[in-house]
């Protein structure tokens, strides 16, 4: 087996008495997507700055294409692009001068910038807009501008955190695409994200995190059969009808299901069988649901399961400076 293109072992960062990452450990294949899921607050980000020589790790050790992120910083900082969770061109510059201007901080060759600018320009759906200035931009654009400025130097790997956030779905569309034609062409990407789809869309691996661990690790097929063929889906009129469902049910079926209000959440083996004896089941104790939903598990359903919750407060500030510039 070939060396893996991001290598995490053991990787630790603290900020003083809270600790953002507890011995973390995860390899990437090249060309490839690597998907880095879990809420605010995981440790998702704090693993990006670490990999991108933003942030030192307090233990364990972290290597980008066989180059220690801490030893060999300057090295690391010349393979990778970094598309942050905000976006980093100068709205008053238009995207082809911001282009140029991150090919001359990263030292792409004088004779390289300029086509090079066009060909993202092109690539991204932004030729129209080159010569505007960016705060004229929509936001699907400026995010499509921002994963093309870190893409100026051709790095091998590609650090996305959360790329997505904030976009229409038309606009999340075009991105995922387009990491799809960065991954054909070779380019491995680790792609951090709060939606469940996006990594199930994209990444061919996934490693959950909660509170700085990681609680799964393994392709997005294999998280969703772990739960069944199955997710019922019951919602209930108010939550103490949910509530006494809830203790029906595990009483029926010998397994207490998922209670988010007044939905409850039932994975299942057995297919649509079990919904008839739920059905059966709250009929006895007088319960109607006002919908019922039958459907395939969900990246969703698998982080609910592991976790028992949806989000938690943001990850502790990190210093502001940016990577990618020598």
């Amino acid at each position: 087996m070939g060396q893996p293109a991001i290598r995490v072992e053991g990787l630790s960062k603290r900020f003083g008495s809270l600790t953002a990452l507890d011995q973390v450990d995860f390899d990437v294949p090249p060309g490839t997507v690597f998907g880095l899921l879990g809420p605010n607050g995981a440790g998702k980000s704090t693993t990006i700055r670490i990999l991108t020589t933003i942030l030192r790790p307090s233990g364990g050790r972290a290597e980008v294409l066989g180059h220690d992120v801490v030893r060999e910083a300057s090295l690391v900082r010349r393979l990778i692009g970094l598309a942050g969770q905000f976006a980093a061109v100068d709205p008053n510059l238009t995207g082809r001068e911001n282009l140029r201007l991150i090919g001359r901080l990263t030292q792409v060759t004088r004779r390289r910038i300029r086509p090079r600018a066009a060909e993202l320009l092109d690539r991204f759906d932004l030729a129209g807009a080159a010569d505007r200035p960016v705060r004229t931009y929509s936001g699907g654009m400026r995010r499509r501008l921002d994963v093309a400025a870190a893409l100026v130097p051709e790095p091998p790997v590609l650090f996305l955190d959360e790329p997505t956030t904030g976009l229409d779905p038309q606009s999340r569309s075009a991105l995922w695409e387009l990491i799809r034609e960065l991954v054909n062409d070779g380019t491995t990407v680790l792609l951090t994200t709060q939606y469940l789809e996006e990594a199930d869309r994209l990444a061919s691996r996934v490693v959950v995190v909660d509170e700085g661990r990681i609680i799964a690790d393994d392709t997005p097929a294999a998280l969703k059969s772990g739960l069944g063929d199955t997710v019922i889906e019951l919602t209930m009129p108010d939550e103490d009808a949910a509530v006494r469902a809830a203790a029906a049910a595990t009483g029926g079926l010998g397994e207490p299901p998922q209670r988010e209000g007044p939905l409850l959440r039932v994975a299942s083996r057995d297919g649509s069988g079990v919904l008839f004896d739920l059905l059966r089941l709250l009929d006895a104790e007088g319960l109607v649901p006002r919908s019922v939903a039958v459907r395939e598990p969900s990246l969703d359903d698998v982080f609910l399961a592991l976790t028992g919750h949806r989000t938690r407060s943001p990850e502790p500030a990190a210093p502001a400076t940016q990577a990618g510039t020598p």
